[in-house]
């Protein structure tokens, strides 16, 4: 997917975005792989919700020198320490938003309009609140050129939510407060549904809040990760990631599956299956990770904060065995334990890979160091084959900080 928009590129700088068809239009083409590698194939069934997302042009809700990327299922910085959602997150969420034509949506956190484009054609009204401003005068700028005119937005604290349009069918955050804030519990309606991710700053659960009796029931769906709140929400947060003793959580693999079907600390999980045959060279389980398909994702991955200035290099142990691997042309899909460093402004500034690991071996010992970046303030641990085929298993992944 991600070699065939590069490859299209050129013709989205010459203005081919607006043809209607997808013979002529390489967004459309673009976007209908995206759906389909990164949508339909990790789950998500609505084929409305599939059908906003073929329709949504991501190209248009992200900086000029990130359109290159607007259609790998990833996050891209917008500006203001904030990123545009995954694709397949934004799928995710509205699915389990079960949105209906006469639905009036509140949406937490605009960022840049995409999740409320989205939201668009499949709802009546979308009221999306957004606390950083040049982020919020932004998006509305883009909606509104782009023809949403039943999204309707508003620079504020989103977890005041929006009274004067209360009580809402739905609601959906998109930061990850702690747990629901009480002014979203009296604006949903009875019987209403709320998608949020909550939990620490480096492990929450994206959670279904269904509102009855005036109260919140509550279904855990799966890990993920959303990028810090702005201003007193996140530096009131009761627990705070330490960036000087980064490590790894459930890099052993021992915690049962979550009744989602997740791995604990994990998320972004992707043809992953956790084992327990007596084959584990630690413990009793290890994550084994399996692709036939040359290109497509298996891997996990977990956020960590970490302080370049005083943690300058981490060490990454670990044991690995892999099998029949298979290497496309892009050689960064190969399976590894891959390290991804941001600074402050969450701007990519560096990372340390150990592998890859490309021969049929049985179980291997691994103990390498990589380099932190000064700048560097959170990053993200991924393991995986990333595109590549054939099978790669991990057991016992440590991290360890090294201040001098």
């Amino acid at each position: 997917m991600q070699r065939i928009f590069l490859a299209l590129l050129p013709s989205l700088l010459f203005g081919w975005l607006t043809s209607p068809t997808l013979a002529q239009d390489p967004a459309a083409v673009a976007r209908k792989q995206m759906v389909d590698e990164a949508v339909i194939a990790n789950g998500v069934k609505d084929q409305r919700v599939i059908q906003s997302l073929l329709d949504t042009p991501r190209h248009e809700f992200v900086a000029y020198k990130y359109r290159s990327q607007a259609y790998y299922d990833m996050a891209l910085p917008i500006g203001g320490q904030q990123t545009i959602s995954s694709p397949f997150i934004v799928a995710y969420m509205t699915e389990s938003l079960e949105p209906q034509p006469d639905d009036k949506v509140l949406e937490i956190g605009t960022g840049s309009g995409f999740q409320a484009a989205v939201l668009s054609p499949l709802v009546k009204d979308v009221y999306s609140i957004e606390i950083v401003p040049e982020l919020g005068r932004s998006a509305a700028r883009t909606l509104r050129r782009l023809g949403y005119n039943n999204v309707h937005t508003k620079i504020g604290d989103g977890f005041q939510g929006w009274a004067e349009h209360a009580p809402f069918d739905k609601i959906i955050v998109t930061c990850s407060p702690e747990k629901p804030p009480q002014p979203l519990i009296d604006q949903l309606r009875e019987g209403g549904r709320m998608v949020i991710p909550v939990g620490e700053r480096y492990q929450q659960v994206l959670y279904l809040f269904t509102k009855q009796d005036g109260k919140l029931v509550s279904e855990a769906l799966r890990p993920t990760l959303f990028v810090p709140m702005t201003g007193k929400a996140e530096d009131n947060r009761e627990v705070k990631p330490d960036p000087l003793h980064p490590q790894a959580a459930n890099g052993d693999f021992e915690a049962d599956l979550q009744e989602h079907g997740q791995m604990e600390g994990w998320y972004y999980q992707r043809q992953f299956e956790l084992v327990k045959d007596g084959d584990a060279p630690q413990g009793e389980r290890y994550v084994r990770f399996r692709n036939t398909d040359l290109g497509r994702t298996s891997m996990a991955l977990q956020g960590f904060g970490v302080d370049g200035e005083h943690v300058h290099r981490l060490r990454i142990t670990g044991w690995v065995k892999t099998k029949d691997i298979g290497l496309g042309p892009d050689r960064r899909e190969a399976p590894m334990i891959a390290v991804t460093f941001y600074d402050a402004a969450r701007r990519d500034v560096g990372r340390g890979v150990v592998g890859p690991f490309l021969r049929d071996t049985g179980w291997q010992q691994i103990d390498e160091t990589i380099r932190v970046p000064p700048v560097a303030r959170e990053a993200l641990l991924r393991i995986g084959l990333f595109g590549s085929t054939g099978e790669a298993c991990f057991d016992d992944v440590k991290m360890t900080p090294l201040l001098d």
